[in-house]
């Protein structure tokens, strides 16, 4: 049997290499590595005008849909404007996910939110974000020198789709964020927070009769022996599989 296909939501990014300053659409390697040791192809999804209009042009192609992190969401997607610790957001690329996600979930085909990507689902379905969480919470959050991950606990509710996800209700997660969850987004539910901050760690569909779909704010692409990741890709492959059933 063929390999699922999962389309990873590329990053747009200003970086220099050598001579050269471009910008650019990519994606940490540990994502596509992490897709490919579950035992899919990882296809790169650049921001595409066209596809904001006519998403079903790249989900046919698809199995599951991953959302990365990176750069902060851009604050009219919800609504709201720009607060002084929000860094620099590319509106395409929000476009872009908002329109990919809400029709993928629409269609049934799994999708799973990393950190921004998180965010982001909860924004398709009009929730909005805390843009500086730190300021909420008179503290910093759990993060360790810029480039690092740091490392705490995420307690999942029982009986959820995040709990089947991580293979358990308490574990521990790598993260590097500033900004989460707000207000909940329609016919979601918080199924995960940190322990040691009550931070919104994993969100879901409140009702479990539909399709499977996964935010997360901690970054499972960095822990090899994390089951995220392998969890997207075995429903991807159901999908494929219920997707060329006669």
């Amino acid at each position: 049997m063929s390999r699922p296909a999962v389309g990873i939501c590329a990053a747009v990014e200003r970086v220099r290499w050598a001579f050269w300053e471009e910008t650019v659409t990519m994606a940490p390697r540990s994502y596509s590595l992490a897709v490919q040791r579950a035992g899919a192809d990882a296809l790169l999804l650049p921001p595409d005008e066209y596809a904001v209009a006519e998403p079903d042009s790249l989900l046919d192609r698809l199995d599951g849909l991953l959302l990365a992190g990176g750069s902060d969401v851009d604050p009219p997607s919800y609504g709201a404007e720009k607060e002084a610790n929000t860094g620099t957001t590319w509106p395409e690329r929000d476009a872009f996910e908002l329109a990919m996600a809400g029709r993928a979930i629409e269609r049934g085909i799994p999708v799973l939110g990393i950190c921004r990507g998180m965010q982001m689902l909860n924004v398709v379905k009009g929730g909005t974000l805390d843009q500086h969480i730190p300021d909420a919470l008179g503290s910093e959050i759990h993060m360790e020198s810029p480039g690092t991950y740091g490392d705490h606990r995420v307690e999942i509710e029982p009986d959820t789709l995040a709990a089947a996800a991580a293979g358990g209700t308490s574990l521990g997660v790598k993260s590097h964020h500033h900004q989460g969850v707000d207000r909940i987004g329609d016919g979601l539910r918080v199924s995960g927070r940190s322990t040691d901050d009550d931070v919104i760690e994993a969100i879901e569909p409140n009702a479990p009769d539909t399709s499977w779909c996964l935010g997360v704010l901690w970054h499972p692409e960095e822990d090899p022996a994390d089951s995220v990741i392998p969890a997207l890709v075995e429903r991807a492959r159901t999908f494929a599989a219920d997707r060329i059933a006669p």
